[in-house]
């Protein structure tokens, strides 16, 4: 069942409810637990090869990125700055890992840590990172001082789109963004007003499959969408 929605009396929030990676066949067959810790596991994508899953964890006290092999060995924390690193996937070579990363001082990083402790975090702030594989080298794409999440690596390696309400005053609403790794090249992709995001690239980059609001059977109703990619 679905895990109740939040307690949204301390604003927009997103709960961290008591979640394991799991594996299993394409049918959803013969499944496979791999984590077992307390709290958070979640937000989990897989290499390119096939040997390293990328994931978010509560499980050191902080939101951090770690990656494990397939079958759950070998884990290894990627990130140990204090607040929220997530929503990671890698590059189409797996030799890079970009994500969503909020780094709160102060008391802004205090008030992260106790929402954090009643399992809540409050994404209204979100800015695109990019690491290697093993966690060295990260620095950000953005900094702009939105909301931008859901990042995803064009197949050329270069490039990452990702959503925004950057040019939202009212931060409500959200469109696809496409950035160079080095943080130039900025292109707005789509520009409706409904939100758009979750965007993936087919490993050819011809396809592009994404969610939006658009033509909901009621408000808030979100959709699958497939265009073709055009440079």
């Amino acid at each position: 069942a679905c895990p109740p929605e939040p307690d949204f009396s301390q604003g927009y929030v997103w709960g961290l409810y008591d979640y394991d990676i799991y594996v299993s066949d394409r049918n959803g067959g013969d499944p496979l637990r791999l984590t077992d810790s307390p709290g958070y596991d979640a937000e989990a994508t897989v290499s390119p090869d096939g040997k390293r899953i990328v994931f978010t964890s509560v499980r050191d006290g902080d939101l951090e990125l770690y990656s494990m092999a397939l079958d759950g060995s070998d884990v290894k924390r990627l990130t140990r700055t204090p607040g929220y690193d997530g929503g990671a996937f890698f590059s189409p070579d797996g030799k890079r890992i970009v994500y969503r990363a909020h780094h709160p001082e102060g008391e802004e990083l205090a008030a992260y840590q106790r929402l954090l402790a009643e399992g809540k975090v409050r994404p209204t702030r979100l800015e695109i990172w990019v690491m290697d594989a093993d966690g060295g080298n990260a620095r950000p794409v953005t900094d702009n001082g939105a909301a931008n999440f859901a990042p995803y690596f064009h197949p050329d390696g270069k490039r990452i789109l990702f959503a925004s309400n950057v040019h939202d005053p009212k931060g409500r609403d959200f469109d696809l963004y496409l950035f160079g790794i080095d943080g130039q090249g900025e292109e707005r992709v789509t520009f409706r007003p409904e939100f758009d995001s979750f965007a993936m690239f087919s490993p050819d980059g011809k396809p592009l499959v994404w969610a939006s609001n658009r033509h909901g059977a009621q408000q808030g109703d979100t959709n699958i969408f497939v265009a073709d990619w055009v440079e």
